[in-house]
């Protein structure tokens, strides 16, 4: 027998469902907060004038008001906690500040660091910190950190950073929200890239993926509308399925994975053993071969990189081909320095999905799932991060119905 839901849990819904579009929209009068969640107007105002009442919610005069919309506009409280959404990698860190709403405050940075130990990393991250509170001093600033690896968001720990030097975990939640008395959430960088999407992507649909392809391949799903991360918190990981048993070692321990096969950091590996054995004296030292000098030769028509190129990008699109025989994902987006290698790349990994599998009429189309690159600018990526806080938020409201 079905428990009955009273007219309490009703509206305590229709309250999560409004903040839910108020961090989406970041402000709206009463009408199109109706619209959108499909509520009645005098629902609305009931609700709205308790959240305000709760100081989590705004009233503000339009700047421009239109004619019958007098009530002004409504927004998430700015008076709460700000987040410093981080992206880290021992080379770098990528980072955005942004306020109680998760609307940008400052410019977007991205800062060079060399991180020969988890503790110098941490000490990055802290200086990072500190800057910015010096910045904004009378502001709780929290921190949402994106990491590169195997990451448990639950304890905050990251148990692998692939282009680290060092192989140990590192309490990273703990150790942090120590040292700054601040709240600290840690996840994986294309979970990253997954809240980006979900919450500033308007066009997205309730089950996506995104797939970074950089110096590793990783991805992340959202499946009716929530990141799926599984019990192991190692969900997504396309970078390692198997292309070739017989393959190169990679860093996990198999052989053969994508990765070793198909991303930047492979690339560079067949260009710099061909530089080394090429019987001409090469014009690139192989050992310092950068990223945009791949690109640069590939955009010169280099025969070598052109196939080695297509040769990745078919075999992205043959492990996003058994994806699809086991999701049925309607969009797919693509982030990461390879998209450098734009439209032709694309083309490939299209041209080797071929067809949905779920359509089974005669004429297959291409085009049933959506795949394409992201739009979100790099600011707007690194705040994705931040929305853990929102998902939380809404989670706890969510368990009170």
């Amino acid at each position: 027998m079905k428990a009955c839901i009273n007219n309490q849990q009703i509206r305590h819904h229709n309250k999560c469902v409004l903040l839910e579009l108020l961090y989406r929209v970041k402000r709206a009068n009463k009408s199109t907060l109706a619209r959108l969640a499909q509520i009645s107007i005098p629902a609305v105002s009931n609700i709205l004038d308790e959240l305000a009442k709760e100081n989590r919610v705004l009233n503000v005069e339009e700047e421009k008001p239109t004619r019958g919309h007098s009530g002004g506009v409504w927004l998430i409280a700015p008076e709460g906690d700000w987040t410093l959404c981080l992206n880290i990698t021992p080379t770098s860190i990528e980072c955005q500040l942004a306020n109680a709403c998760l609307s940008p405050k400052g410019d977007f940075e991205r800062v060079a660091i060399d991180a020969p130990s988890p503790q110098a990393l941490l000490g990055e991250i802290e200086k990072c910190w500190h800057r910015h509170r010096k910045l904004w001093p009378n502001r709780t600033i929290n921190l949402a950190l994106a990491i590169h690896g195997q990451v448990d968001p639950v304890t905050g720990v990251s148990q692998t950073m692939p282009q680290a030097p060092w192989k140990a975990p590192i309490e990273v939640k703990y150790l942090l929200e120590e040292k700054l008395g601040v709240r600290v959430m840690v996840d994986n960088d294309c979970v990253m890239l997954a809240l980006a999407e979900k919450w500033q992507n308007t066009a997205r649909g309730r089950d996506f993926c995104v797939i970074n392809v950089d110096y590793g391949i990783g991805s992340s799903f959202v499946i009716n509308d929530q990141v799926y991360r599984g019990s192991l918190y190692g969900s997504g990981q396309i970078g390692h399925t198997i292309i070739d048993p017989d393959g190169m070692a990679c860093d996990c321990g198999r052989y053969g994975c994508l990765e070793t096969v198909a991303s930047l950091s492979a690339l560079k590996k067949q260009a710099r053993i061909w530089l080394k054995a090429s019987p001409q004296p090469a014009q690139q030292d192989p050992d310092t071969l950068k990223s945009h000098q791949l690109v640069s030769a590939w955009r010169e028509g280099d025969e070598r990189v052109v196939r080695w190129v297509e040769e990745s990008a078919n075999a992205i699109g043959l492990s996003l081909y058994n994806f699809l025989n086991i999701l049925n994902i309607n969009q797919i987006w693509f982030y990461g320095r390879s998209c450098e290698f734009g439209e032709q790349w694309l083309a490939t990994i299209k041209q080797r999905i071929g067809f949905n599998p779920f359509d089974h009429n005669d004429g297959l189309k291409q085009n049933e799932t959506e795949i394409s690159f992201g739009q979100l600018t790099r600011a707007q990526q690194v705040m994705g991060i931040g929305y853990l806080y929102v998902e939380a938020l809404l989670a706890n409201e969510n368990m009170k119905i």
